[in-house]
């Protein structure tokens, strides 16, 4: 029942930020979050830095996603120097993956895919943990299956919170609801995103500023987030290739299905190098409990997990996770702000 609890409870959290979300941030007020003066222009203003509210929740989502996992890891009797033995390096591959993958699909060096570094995680993850578990006095309690389990939940969880920084950004978007199929349009009657604000990705790469189009990135969410938080109570209960098999699976298939409903620039090809990713994860990860087992003997214990979230050293170390990927995320490289500053006479 706690465990039950729990989850509900960050549901009803996940589902009120996403329900705010959809209503505000496809609006020009919400990309930009602040603009740091850099140097003065010859005019007398200031060129300055922005920094975005993609990443903001792109960095919420990461924190986010690395308490679920270390939590996760935690309740299952994995050791604090096993979580770490696991952890770091994986966040060490997946954020320069997220780039490199991007420019090499994309040939843009100013862009970011999550498919990419999931892909790039899936793939290491096992071989990580083998290697960790190898390294570290009996094995730090790591095992393959449930290291795989916790990992792809906070990665659905992660995902899901990680598009409220596409809407933000309006990138990631979905095909204009004229263009779409007649079910679709259906659907979405009235629904449909409406991008405000002509620096959005959507306005300066497609034009569709004010136009109508498919909510990809709240269905997204919604799909992902749920998966993650059906998984973390069935990894809670114990049932850790079950988690493996339901995550990797729906993970897959709908990044592999929701790029029908895209309309952003994806590569050269009609099924993009993500969709191929994504298929090619679903055998690669339902294989992986087959070969290493059913996961951790003993039930996890959703107190132990809790209790090793709240301690000052991991609650600095997610702060510094969280301000580490603001940084690198949230710097925009492809918008620039003019500053003018002025004493306000009436306040003196």
């Amino acid at each position: 029942m706690n465990a039950l609890l729990f989850v509900l409870g960050l549901a009803a959290l996940c589902g009120g930020l996403l329900f705010w979300a959809c209503r505000h941030l496809p609006g020009e007020r919400w990309q930009f979050l602040a603009s740091v003066p850099l140097a003065k222009e010859p005019g007398g203003a200031w060129r300055g830095l922005n920094i975005t509210y993609y990443g903001f929740f792109s960095a919420t989502a990461y924190a986010t996603a690395a308490a679920l996992l270390v939590l996760m890891l935690r309740a299952a009797g994995v050791s604090d120097l096993g979580v770490a033995a696991f952890v770091l390096p994986l966040l060490s591959a997946c954020a320069p993956a997220s780039r490199l993958v991007a420019r090499w699909v994309e040939h843009k060096p100013a862009t970011f895919t999550v498919g990419g570094a999931s892909f790039v995680g899936l793939i290491i993850a096992p071989w990580l943990c083998l290697l960790a578990a190898y390294c570290l006095p009996g094995g730090a309690g790591l095992n393959v299956t449930t290291a795989l389990a916790a990992l792809l939940t906070a990665y659905a969880v992660g995902e899901g919170l990680g598009r409220l920084a596409c809407i933000s950004f309006g990138c990631c978007y979905g095909k204009p609801l004229d263009q779409c199929p007649a079910w679709a349009q259906r659907l979405m009657a009235g629904r449909g995103f409406v991008f405000h604000g002509h620096t959005k990705k959507i306005a300066y790469e497609s034009g569709w500023e004010d136009r109508p189009v498919f909510p990809i990135q709240a269905i997204t969410s919604i799909v992902l987030t749920g998966c993650g938080l059906i998984c973390l109570y069935m990894f809670l209960l114990g049932l850790h290739q079950y988690v493996v098999w339901l995550a990797v699976t729906v993970t897959g298939l709908w990044r592999f299905f929701s790029e029908t409903l895209r309309s952003d620039y994806r590569g050269e090809s009609k099924i993009s190098v993500y969709q191929w990713m994504a298929l090619a994860t679903i055998p690669y990860g339902l294989a992986m409990p087959l070969i290493f087992g059913p996961g951790a003997a003993a039930p996890p214990s959703l107190a132990v997990g809790l209790a090793a979230l709240w301690r000052p050293e991991m609650l600095l170390a997610l702060q510094g996770l969280w301000l580490g990927a603001m940084l690198y995320m949230g710097r925009s490289r492809t918008t620039a702000s003019t500053l003018c500053f002025h004493v306000v006479q009436s306040e003196l």
